[in-house]
């Protein structure tokens, strides 16, 4: 079974291509979904994360309030310290879970499954894939995607930009780069090429 990673940006098009790979019949394992769902249990994991940062990060029911979390770690001075803390906590969890996932796609015969990560190699995902594809694209449309998606305002964009690495570290790690500058038709068409260049399709 080919792995594909595919990460990049905040606003890049992450999801757009999760969507075509999906649509051509290839499963995507959604890095962000796996971390959301561990964040949704009472686990060892929400301990971890309560223990570093805090019972004010959690909600009424005991789980992790991810708004709170994230006014806990964003947009303050040691925000990289903070940051590399919770990854430290969260990424062992997710990537066993994605491992787990792997493994069952491979046994149901599965030819080719892509792991959709943002951090992929901050967790050592890549180490999983046959190749990485990033995706990169200017940061005014970033910011103005961002905006539109997440109904957030341009400074709480900017601070989420300003968090992300920048596209050299993209283009330096990732076998493939792919520029996400027009509509997700053009998308498409240069993703197609990208799987049927490297024997996917």
């Amino acid at each position: 079974m080919q792995v594909i990673g595919l990460t990049g940006s905040s606003g890049a098009g992450k999801s757009v291509a999760a969507s075509i790979f999906k649509k051509h019949g290839i499963p995507v394992i959604d890095a962000d979904l796996v971390y959301h769902e561990i964040l949704g249990t009472d686990g060892d994991c929400t301990k971890e994360i309560a223990a570093a940062f805090g019972p004010n990060v959690l909600d009424g029911n005991g789980l992790i309030s991810r708004q709170a979390l994230a006014n806990t770690v964003f947009g303050k001075p040691n925000t990289d310290a903070l940051l590399h803390t919770l990854n430290t906590i969260t990424h062992k969890y997710v990537m066993s879970e994605i491992k787990k996932r792997l493994r069952e796609l491979k046994v149901n015969g599965t030819h080719a499954a892509v792991i959709d990560a943002p951090l992929l190699f901050e967790a050592n995902a890549h180490l999983e894939c046959n190749f990485v594809i990033g995706l990169i694209a200017d940061r005014a449309l970033r910011a103005e995607r961002i905006m539109v998606r997440d109904r957030i305002s341009r400074e709480s964009t900017e601070k989420r930009l300003n968090a992300q690495k920048s596209d050299q570290f993209f283009r330096e790690r990732c076998d493939y780069i792919l520029e996400n500058n027009t509509d997700a038709a053009s998308l498409e068409r240069n993703l197609l090429a990208l799987l049927v260049k490297t024997g996917v399709l």
